[in-house]
């Protein structure tokens, strides 16, 4: 397995109704998972999550693609030099 690297992964969540699929994801890789912050806004009626990593980039990116597949459910990875 591959060096492990830092990274961030924002998510924005327009479906409310898929976030036990998303949090059942993120609980899968919760070993690797540093920390993680969400905002609900109301407003919109969407959540914005942030979650940083510490793990293998193929793990980060199997992450980050899992949520993907999930409706109403967008992911990008920002990944560290380290």
């Amino acid at each position: 397995m591959s060096e492990n690297r830092v990274a961030a992964v924002s998510i924005i969540v327009e479906n409310i109704e898929h976030t036990d699929r998303l949090n059942a994801v993120l609980h899968e890789y919760g070993n690797y998972i540093i920390g993680r912050m969400g905002i609900p806004y109301r407003a919109k009626n969407i959540s914005v999550l942030s979650v940083v990593l510490d793990a293998p980039q193929e793990t980060i990116n199997a992450l980050t693609g899992k949520l993907g597949m999930i409706e109403g459910v967008y992911a990008k990875t920002l990944f560290s030099k380290f």
